[in-house]
């Protein structure tokens, strides 16, 4: 088979494939490549050395057997029989389930998160997104500091696996999303400035030197970030990508990276004759960020919104440190100008910031359902000193209005592993690095960060700690029992209330009618013929809706319909849908 790789600078290149060695030679046609035959099959390990140095993966490795310090390995994708034919699934209508295989078991591994499927099926999701895959020291961590980006993580089951997962899920009806990372590589087992200029000091990022975007030698670099996207796209039949932090991508060139990457996944989604997603984590509170292409925006088809959740989060909690602070003032407020704006700051001045941030939603052209809100990610958990989830601090009412607001509010709703149930467990920050020097920075970086802000050492958990990747794993055994088992029924309920009830999925942001109180704490929106009501309050509520015919169509605690008076009475820390007869 062909081997290729690219080294611009180098002078010699050679191929260690199956214990022989064989010189590349420079592809005429493509500067910079090396290319050259060998025998190989599937597994074969192979890796390349350049101007005499180390043997070193392929940066464009399809799997690495012995982690990323190890030689790489041939895949024949062609090998797998795939036994779901499957049309594919849009995000629009969609409710998305973040989930890492890590922790979704004790097992750890992609068989044994497919084992759990059913689960999200009968829970009514319509997408698994699955947190990042590509191989990453030792055995246990959150993903994002992945190298090889063509490959899955080992301990995961490596490519066979994600193949197998994808199968089953595509068996329950359910796409998959894959979170990918591409605004840096982890500092431990990268081996890319060895081959090229893949890195840049033209910007620097909070990890170091940038990808290289828009710097000599670019393109290929550019190509490499295309060519792995499409890949897990096409090799195996994923419904979409979340890009992991855009605002990092340091591009300043005409046609930005994101636009090529919008464009060329457009174009595979349109050969493979299935709908293809990319769902982008940004900062810029920019809109530009989900306009199509012919509009002068980048294309992508949707984005998390985390103005939404800091207005929702603050409401819950009372919080109001860091970025919290401008969304605290007045957190009723904040949740109604996203739930109809979608970003809170929009042109407005960000405490946390020092600065404006942010531009208007256009609504008459940007759907609602190209946002996602939610309560809970792995971010917002894991990022918390002591990883704790809402769950741990709000009583199971709270948290049903939480699931109210997301579920039947405009944006396109996404979950968090284990949310559905009010899980107990922690979801804390954990790393599994070899290398001694890197694990003791990460657990000294992770305690001075917290202990500015009042904590003690002892209490930040050890991030090279196993202990601290097996607290995080889902306890299987709740859902099952008590409020647990509660909480998961009325999530299956709001999930096919908004399955059945269209009003739930209009795309028009501007129809959004909003009314709330702060003092008495509660909230209650409007979706077409449907009447949402939340009272976050520790006393019961009257709330004039107008609804003298409607009915009651969910509600957490028993609530009566309207009467005469056409108000409805909402019990404290509870919550209503209701419909016009």
């Amino acid at each position: 088979m062909r081997f290729e790789v690219w080294a611009p600078e180098a002078e010699r290149v050679v191929l260690e494939c199956a214990g022989a060695t064989h010189t590349l030679e420079r592809a005429g046609d493509r500067a910079g490549w090396w290319s050259g035959e060998a025998p190989a099959e599937d597994g074969t390990r192979y890796g390349f050395s350049v101007d005499d140095g180390p043997v070193l993966p392929d940066p464009r490795s399809r799997r690495q057997p012995d982690g990323p310090d190890g030689l790489s390995a041939v895949v024949d994708h062609g090998r797998y029989a795939w036994r779901t034919p499957w049309p594919g699934r849009g995000v629009r209508d969609a409710v998305l389930y973040e989930l890492h295989v890590g922790t979704y078991t004790r097992e750890g591994t992609l068989d044994a998160a497919a084992d759990r499927l059913g689960h999200l099926a009968d829970l009514g999701v319509t997408h698994v997104e699955l947190m990042p895959l590509c191989p990453f020291p030792g055995r246990h961590g959150w993903g994002y500091e992945g190298v090889s980006l063509w490959a899955v993580h080992e301990p995961y089951g490596g490519p066979e696996a994600l193949k197998r997962f994808v199968d089953a899920a595509h068996a329950h009806g359910l796409g998959v999303v894959l979170d990918v990372v591409h605004n840096h590589l982890g500092p431990s087992g990268n081996y890319l400035p060895a081959f090229g200029p893949y890195f840049t000091e033209t910007h620097q990022t909070p990890w170091g030197a940038a990808v290289n975007l828009d710097a000599p030698g670019s393109d290929d670099v550019r190509a490499y970030l295309l060519g792995s996207a499409l890949a897990w796209l096409r090799d195996y039949r994923l419904d979409g990508l979340r890009l992991d932090a855009v605002h990092a991508l340091a591009d300043t060139r005409a046609c930005h990276f994101l636009e090529e990457l919008s464009t060329a996944v457009d174009a595979l989604a349109d050969e493979l004759g299935r709908p293809l997603a990319l769902i982008a984590e940004s900062d810029l509170a920019d809109p530009r960020t989900v306009t199509p292409r012919a509009s002068g925006g980048l294309g992508l088809h949707a984005q998390w919104n985390d103005d939404f959740h800091h207005a929702l989060h603050t409401a819950l909690t009372g919080e109001a440190q860091g970025y919290y602070e401008d969304f605290a003032r007045a957190p009723l407020a904040a949740l109604a100008k996203t739930m109809t704006r979608a970003f809170f700051h929009d042109g407005t001045y960000s405490t946390f910031r020092g600065r404006a941030h942010g531009r208007p939603v256009d609504r008459a052209r940007t759907p609602a359902y190209r946002f996602l809100g939610y309560s809970q990610t792995h971010d917002q958990i894991g990022n918390r000193a002591q990883g704790d989830r809402l769950s741990a601090g709000l009583s199971p009412g709270l948290l049903a209005c939480a699931a109210a607001l997301t579920l039947t509010g405009p944006f396109t709703p996404m979950l968090f592993m284990g949310e559905e149930w009010g899980a107990s467990t922690p979801w804390q920050f954990f790393t599994d690095h070899t290398d001694p020097e890197l694990a003791d920075a990460v657990r000294r970086g992770r305690r001075r960060e917290f202990a500015a802000h009042g904590w003690a050492e002892e209490d930040i958990p050890d991030p090279q700690d196993h202990g601290t990747r097996d607290r995080s794993c889902l306890d299987w055994s709740e859902p099952r029992a008590g409020h647990h088992a509660r909480l998961l029924a009325w999530y299956r309920e709001l999930i096919a209330l908004r399955r059945t009830r269209g009003d739930l999925t209009d795309p028009d942001l501007a129809a959004v009618r909003v009314a709330f109180d702060e003092e008495a704490r509660w909230f209650a929106f409007r979706r077409g013929d449907l009447r949402i009501a939340v009272n976050l309050g520790a006393e019961p509520v009257v709330l004039p809706l107008d609804g003298r015919h409607a009915r009651v169509l969910a509600a957490w605690e028993p609530v009566a319909a309207p009467g005469a008076d056409g108000v409805v009475r909402v019990p404290a820390e509870s919550c209503v849908i209701l419909a016009a007869s």
